[in-house]
């Protein structure tokens, strides 16, 4: 095959609309700083705090409607050995959307927190803040990974690119525009990022679904036809396992630093309540398309396309199917326009883990630790140095694995495991001190190392209920993940009781107390005290 012109053209045209956006938007920045008073950081970081409702919106949409979340929902539903069924990332979403508003947009924006690594800096001091910051940051590397894995496989795919130069090119404009004008370029190229999405995707569905090489999905979707059925089910042995990968994607979407840096940055608590509710829905017509694709591919006979046979997942090219079957199943300007909306995907998304890594980095690490005297100018810096860093070190992984979910997953068991119960502890729960942070933290990720990973060749060690050996592999049945998280949950307020104790009756000097725990007067204060974090939660709720 030779170079796809016109599909080259169409990619020239889409990254040049975008950077210019980004520059455009990073002139409104620039001109913000020179006409007022606040902080460079905080604009270039939170927009100072103004992005509104409609800007919000999109990007916090566009965030989540990564080239992760397209391709993946297609090779999800795709996949003989699991199907629409396993496909939970838009209810995940959702979900994440819904209880963040509820929970968290409120109380954390009313603060004024710069990342949501803030309340931990506050109360448990420089060391644990700076092991969860650096946390953080490897998933903010692994989300870099998974949504330009969708990218380059879609452009290598369908523009007979090389896989490599695809990717390093769209990182660097991403990377670009990001430099340019922090989050106004995030947020304004995400709207025009995000209605390419829509637009390009539902035009590829009717012609996809139109295809004379594939079956009728309706037929197809609880029958047996070419390959098992598309809807999938959920076996009896693997129930634990559905609900620990729905909870770890729901919930780990909280632990991200992407998330509440849209809510930090809204004009307002309630518009970023508001935000997240709209949001929600929205969700779910964005991931239509990919699903509809995902179910034409499990209904298409390979052997009479020029794909030919073996099918894709006989060759181990499940995590391509998007575009292989755009490519193989409309017409040529068709799959050239769906390469738009996958491309527009994967740097909605890229940008978004850049200016969260940098963020973290140059707020908590960097300012809080390392100099705590830096200037603005000194920040800014920084906060361009580690967007380039991690743009680079996230690309770079991408060679290691080509399936788009096993990087997701990654990503999501760190925010899950680690951040969700240690961000509901250092909010809500009085208790919770650096100590208990500490054991938490250990606790749980041990635990998930003991537990293995397969996908990244993790052994199992510790052999939960239900534990079998598949094709030579242990697979954990149990819901491994979420026992992770509530052992890290738990364990924190266990130790931060424990400690607080001994430091109050004195059975551990005083001058021990590296991470200054502040002495409970009574065990029965501390009993009080977790009666009213749950009303806590529930008040800040409504």
């Amino acid at each position: 095959m030779s170079v796809n012109v016109p599909g080259l053209v169409m990619m020239v045209f889409f990254y040049l609309l975008v950077l210019g956006t980004g520059i455009w938007a990073s002139m409104k920045s620039k001109r913000l700083r020179n006409s007022s008073h606040s902080d460079r950081t905080e604009i270039a970081l939170l927009g100072n705090r103004g992005i509104s409702l409609v800007v919000g919106v999109f990007t916090m949409t566009a965030t989540f409607v990564g080239g992760g979340f397209i391709m993946g929902l297609a090779e999800v539903v795709y996949t003989p050995t699991m199907g629409l069924v396993w496909a939970v990332m838009p209810a995940t979403a959702a979900v994440s959307f819904i209880v963040g508003g509820l929970v968290f947009a409120k109380k954390m924006r009313e603060r004024k927190y710069v990342t949501m690594m803030d309340p931990f800096h506050i109360k448990y001091g420089n060391l644990i803040s700076g092991v969860l910051s650096v946390a953080l940051l490897i998933s903010d590397v692994t989300w870099v990974t998974g949504t330009l894995i969708g990218l380059g496989a879609t452009m290598s795919v369908i523009l007979d690119l090389s896989y490599t130069a695809c990717i390093w090119i769209s990182a660097a404009v991403a990377i670009v525009y990001t430099l340019l004008g922090g989050l106004y370029s995030v947020a304004y190229t995400d709207i025009i990022q995000l209605t390419l999405i829509f637009f390009s995707l539902w035009l590829c569905v009717p012609f996809i679904l139109m295809s004379p090489h594939s079956a009728d999905i309706t037929e197809t979707a609880f029958n047996f036809t070419y390959q098992a059925a598309w809807v999938g089910s959920v076996d009896k042995d693997k129930g634990w396992m559905w609900l620990d990968q729905f909870l770890l994607l729901a919930f780990g979407n909280l632990g991200y630093q992407d998330f509440h840096q849209r809510t930090l940055s809204a004009s307002s608590s309630s518009t970023a309540r508001i935000t997240c509710f709209i949001a929600a829905p929205l969700i779910f017509i964005l991931g239509i398309p990919s699903v509809l694709i995902g179910a034409v591919a499990a209904s298409t006979d390979w052997n009479v396309t020029w794909y030919g046979s073996p099918s894709p997942y006989e060759r181990g090219e499940a995590g391509q199917i998007l575009p292989i079957a755009l490519q193989s199943l409309t017409p040529n300007y068709i799959s050239i326009i769906g390469i738009g909306a996958i491309a527009a995907a994967a740097m909605s998304s890229t940008d978004s883990s850049l200016l969260s890594a940098a963020s973290i980095f140059s707020t908590n690490i960097y300012k809080n630790i390392l100099r705590t005297q830096a200037s603005d100018k000194e920040l800014q810096w920084v906060i361009w140095i580690t967007v380039v860093l991690v743009g680079v070190a996230g690309t770079s992984l991408t060679f290691l694995h080509n399936s788009i979910m096993v990087f997701w997953i990654l990503g999501s068991s760190i925010t899950y495991i680690v951040m969700f119960p240690q961000l509901i502890c250092v909010l809500f729960l009085s208790i919770s001190n650096g100590y208990g942070s500490i054991m938490g933290f250990i606790i749980g990720l041990l635990l998930r190392a003991l537990s293995g990973e397969p996908s990244i060749g993790i052994p199992v060690v510790l052999h939960f209920p239900g534990c079998t050996l598949e094709e030579g592999v242990y697979i954990q049945c149990a819901p491994v993940n979420t026992i992770c998280m509530l052992c890290n949950f738990f364990a924190t307020l266990l130790f931060s009781f424990l400690f607080s104790l001994l430091f109050k009756k004195r059975l551990i000097p005083e001058r021990w107390d590296v991470l200054k725990v502040k002495a409970w007067e009574s065990p029965q204060e501390l009993m009080a005290i977790n009666s009213s974090a749950t009303t806590s939660i529930l008040t800040t709720s409504f």
